[in-house]
């Protein structure tokens, strides 16, 4: 937001807001667009909406004519004097939101200007960017649109006399409308949508995702699942009209008005070049500015005391977490030093139980294996037991060895084969688990 919003608390910035405004929303196809102006007078903790025009199929109506209805309008509330703010169509502007942790305010032009060309599709020098740091976070809200499209529509309003003073996009409208007349946002987040001709644009945010808008070409409660799942919401709630969020007919020329009133409590986001920019009267301010200062006065003297009382208890905290500190440590330390104790004996024990376990197996294989039968290799494993040996008859060793309760899926390795005395085997089986 701008300077001033930036160091006024979230609770007492709506008291600074005075003042008149004109927002116009365009919408519609581009080939058949309309348009839609909204007059309001905000006063601290409320806005009253004067009045509304819509003025549909500019493209086939005189600029002359349809400006001259609009000096109208603006004569009728007593706004003549008033530049309004302009809400570019969304398929116009891309909206990006780029998290940006580390970054000082005066590196930031520099680290979105590095990251800029992976955020459109335009040629460099086609492309007209604006950008706002969302108070609080680390993330920045960047729109970007084509230079033919702004110089279009200052064209457009320059041949119908309408005084513009910003182009900016509904995400960064809505936030600030969001928070100007005192109605921050739940911190679990919001959802809301708007249905357009042939989509959905909706507006939201979250812990992870300050500002989230996008227009989606499905019905609305498709629409608003892809958002939420897009915002990592939870719960399953329902997601609110734009118009009953912000209790207005034409929310996003509700909102444009807004920041047209107040433009210093709002993101500063606007992609007009600078030279065609049209400000307001600065008489007008005069009242605001002067409320404004002792407003800022008194809320620098509320909010002093609290912030002493809380360092002072921060700085006995850390005294205390600092004498705290090696009691802490030491307890760690034990907890390792008995943890590792454990492990070495449960590691004794394991090799005591195994001495005990191989000569279990030494001792059945003498069982089972009687004479005739003699053995020249007993190898011993952990899982499995390898024996080679001679017999009168080696085929049925398997069985033999497999109804032994130490012993299961006994195989040979190599086919017997006879020799002098017998058969000679070599056999391979597995130690049941456990034994």
């Amino acid at each position: 937001m701008s300077v001033l919003s930036a160091i006024i608390p979230n609770e007492l910035r709506h008291w600074l807001a005075f003042g008149s405004g004109v927002g116009i929303e365009i919408s519609g196809p581009a080939a058949d667009e309309s348009l839609t102006a909204t007059a309001v007078r905000v006063r601290p903790g409320q806005a009253r909406v004067l009045g509304m025009l819509g003025i549909d199929s500019l493209a086939q109506s005189a600029s002359g004519v349809w400006g001259t209805e609009y000096a109208a309008f603006l004569r009728r509330h007593g706004f003549s004097h008033v530049a309004a703010t302009v809400i570019l169509p969304r398929r116009e502007v891309i909206v990006r939101s780029l998290s940006l942790p580390g970054v000082s305010d005066k590196d930031l032009a520099s680290a979105i200007q590095f990251q800029m060309e992976g955020l459109h599709p335009y040629p460099e020098d086609e492309a007209l960017s604006s950008w706002a740091r969302i108070p609080g976070t680390s993330f920045v809200l960047i729109a970007v649109t084509r230079r033919s499209v702004v110089d279009r529509y200052i064209t457009l309003f320059a041949e119908a006399g309408v005084k513009i003073g910003a182009f900016t996009c509904s995400a960064a409208a809505i936030y600030a409308a969001l928070r100007l007349l005192g109605k921050t946002p739940p911190a679990a987040g919001l959802l809301a949508y708007e249905e357009v001709p042939g989509a959905v644009e909706v507006y939201g945010e979250s812990p992870t995702r300050p500002i989230f808008s996008a227009t989606f070409p499905v019905p609305p409660e498709r629409a608003t699942a892809l958002a939420a799942a897009e915002l990592r919401l939870e719960g399953d709630g329902p997601a609110a009209a734009l118009g009953a969020l912000l209790n207005a007919q034409t929310p996003q020329a509700y909102a444009a008005a807004l920041a047209s009133a107040c433009p210093l409590l709002t993101l500063p986001l606007n992609l007009l070049p600078l030279e065609s920019r049209q400000n307001d009267s600065r008489t007008k301010w005069i009242p605001s500015a002067a409320l404004g200062a002792a407003v800022l006065l008194l809320a620098i003297g509320l909010s002093v005391a609290p912030r002493y009382e809380s360092q002072r208890y921060l700085t006995s905290l850390n005294a205390e977490i600092k004498r705290l500190t090696p009691v802490a440590n030491r307890s760690a330390a034990l907890d390792r030093q008995i943890a590792a104790d454990r492990a070495r004996t449960a590691l004794l024990d394991e090799m005591r139980s195994r001495t005990k376990a191989d000569m279990d197996v030494l001792a059945e294989m003498t069982r089972i294996l009687p004479p005739p039968a003699w053995l020249n290799l007993l190898e011993i494993t952990r899982t499995q037991v390898t024996l080679a040996g001679e017999t009168q008859q080696a085929a049925p060793l398997l069985q033999t060895i497999d109804a032994s309760p130490l012993f299961q899926s006994s195989e040979f390795t190599m086919a017997p084969s006879r020799v002098s005395n017998g058969e000679s085997f070599r056999i391979r089986t597995n130690r049941e688990p456990g034994k």
